[in-house]
């Protein structure tokens, strides 16, 4: 058996009732490669009326990884972006020494019954990133290398796998692959990087003939070829990279290698030193320390 850790998720409301499963970080391993944060949402059948808009918030020392696979997203942040995040593009955000975004309900959905499906990630910087200018780039959908395998259908959205390359430019090796597998067919990863991850969006799948629970996350041994088979057909991502070069303290949405910097940007928030986001007025308040 290739599995060495299973990281089971709990949900959290991150405001008006919107629930996701959080599977990262674990109690048994802070990050896998790069990634520190893993949030699945959805699918959820959303009501005319619900409103499960994120108002401006801040963050430091990350890249979000925004991706989803049913619904929209309307973008907005202090560095001028407004982009409109639809399924299968992948959107970074580069945090480094501070950004403030919300993400808001398109104008054209509001209002409307809609569904939304998706995984937000968190990749932590290296050391040296962390305090870079904060910037964001949309990959569309249509720019994501696809490799057609017998029975498999890989996006590489993040990294290089099966002869392609994403054009998603990252500050270490990482590694993000959406994976959609028929019925009764199987696909072998092999060559994964240092830190490796499985993760089922959708359907079952066993790893080395081994049943994976529904939204389980199954961290592999170092150097491990997995074998991964579907049954009834399933979606799986794989997640990966690089080693962090230490540990992270987190707070709220700030990620550093340094605890003082972390207070430094609770303070910055509070009195609301952060840049703004063009044409918004509201903004989520500090919780308490």
């Amino acid at each position: 058996m290739s599995v060495a850790h299973f990281f089971k998720p709990h949900e959290k409301d991150i405001g008006g009732g919107f629930r996701v499963r959080r599977v990262l970080p674990a109690a048994a391993k802070q990050a896998v490669g790069p990634f520190i944060f893993f949030d699945h949402f959805g699918p959820i059948d959303e009501p005319a009326e619900a409103n499960h808009d994120v108002r401006p918030h801040p963050h430091i020392g990350l890249a979000t990884v925004t991706y989803l696979y049913e619904g929209a997203i309307e973008h907005r942040d202090s560095v001028g972006s407004v982009q409109r995040i639809e399924p299968g593009a992948i959107n970074w955000m580069t945090a480094g020494s501070g950004i403030v975004h919300s993400e808001r309900t398109p104008p054209d959905l509001a209002g409307k019954p809609r569904r939304s499906h998706g995984l937000q990630l968190w990749a932590a910087l290296p050391r040296a990133h962390e305090e870079d200018a904060p910037s964001f780039a949309h990959t569309p959908a249509t720019a994501i290398p696809v490799a057609q395998l017998d029975g498999a259908l890989v996006r590489v959205l993040i990294g290089s796998a099966f002869g392609h390359t994403s054009p998603v430019a990252t500050f270490s090796e990482t590694l993000y692959l959406d994976i959609a597998l028929d019925a009764g067919r199987s696909i072998e990863l092999d060559d994964l990087p240092q830190e490796a991850a499985i993760y089922p969006v959708t359907g079952e799948i066993a790893i080395d003939g081994e049943l994976l629970a529904p939204n389980t996350m199954a961290y592999l041994d170092a150097g491990t070829v997995a074998s991964v088979y579907a049954g009834a057909g399933a979606q799986f991502v794989v997640i990966g990279g690089a080693p962090l070069d230490g540990h992270r303290h987190m707070y709220w949405n700030f990620v550093s290698s340094s605890k003082e910097r972390i207070a430094r940007a609770c303070d910055d928030w509070e009195q609301q030193h952060f840049d703004k986001v063009h044409g918004e007025t509201e903004f989520i308040p500090l919780p308490k320390r």
